[in-house]
């Protein structure tokens, strides 16, 4: 595999930042080398695994930045298999919706594995669901000021002190918001917005939906690191480094974007992002389609 520095530096820096803005950083690491000619980086076997490394940075960070939370799974697991028990409604309860909540993903991520993988090549394919992502992200913000209904009025904090907190979400809307999480298979879908929407949906605010968006996250990126990093393995001195690299970059930009997101839905919506995903989308598949042709994988 034939990696610059330059390719590595910019591909960490995208992946670090959009894999917690819910705009999709499979979406933009696909799209983005297409316009910019690197066709055969993409369709190389082992660009996958690069991505994936680079992911795997964002999730150490995301361990890093949810440390207590972590920490609270850990213990949870330990006092619910001595005591036989588990209370809902409950801090303790949160890990129990974190490890429910990844099983969807996990599971369909293992069984559609050799079709997925398909799509990682394509440009188009992932412009195409970047435009699908907008939608989702509108649909589910629209959803949400329905539900707001006659808060509307009020100011955002107290808007978003009228919902659910995330301690009392049932194992079966965590199931529903883990469904939602396995759409960010496709490129262009992103993880962080669809697990988002379907918290909106289950009346979580902003601010919780986020949180448990970006701790969902955290052991599939690890799970699909144990699959796919290895297969680098076989790489050069200079590429593995290179990759090393942009682990690390991959790492500070996440934990700076997650410290911007989780302010930023203390109050923030989601519309901002619908509106970019659309136009990014469709500049895309315009110049895709104008420049290249219809791309092929």
């Amino acid at each position: 595999m034939n990696l610059t520095i330059w390719q590595i530096i910019f591909l960490a820096l995208l992946q670090g930042v959009t894999e917690l803005f819910p705009i999709s950083s499979l979406g933009h690491t696909v799209v983005l080398p297409g316009l910019f000619g690197w066709g055969d980086l993409v369709r190389n076997d082992r660009f996958l695994p690069l991505i994936v490394a680079l992911h795997l940075g964002t999730s150490l960070t995301l361990v890093l930045y949810f440390r207590r939370d972590w920490l609270q799974v850990g213990r949870t697991l330990v006092t619910s298999v001595k005591e036989g028990e588990v209370r809902t409604g409950t801090e303790e309860w949160v890990s129990w919706l974190i490890i429910i909540g990844c099983i969807p993903a996990g599971l369909l991520g293992v069984f559609l594995e050799k079709p997925l993988k398909l799509l990682f090549a394509s440009p188009l394919v992932a412009a195409t669901f970047l435009v699908v992502n907008g939608s989702l992200l509108f649909l589910g913000e629209q959803m949400r000021r329905r539900t707001e209904g006659k808060s509307v009025s009020l100011p955002a904090k107290e808007r978003e002190a009228r919902f659910r907190p995330l301690a009392s979400l049932t194992w079966k809307e965590a199931v529903l918001v883990g469904l939602a999480q396995s759409l960010a298979l496709l490129p262009g879908i992103s993880r962080s917005g669809a697990t988002m929407v379907a918290g909106l949906g289950v009346r979580l605010s902003h601010e919780d939906a986020a949180r448990y968006s970006f701790l969902l996250g955290t052991p599939l990126i690890g799970a699909a690191a144990l699959l796919e990093v290895p297969q680098l393995l076989g790489q050069s001195t200079s590429t593995l480094l290179l990759v090393g690299v942009g682990m690390v970059l991959a790492g500070v930009a996440a934990y700076l974007s997650t410290q911007f997101l989780m302010k930023y839905f203390e109050t923030g919506r989601l519309d901002p992002f619908a509106y970019y995903c659309w136009a990014a989308g469709l500049v895309a598949l315009i110049v895709l389609l104008a420049v290249y042709g219809f791309p092929t994988s």
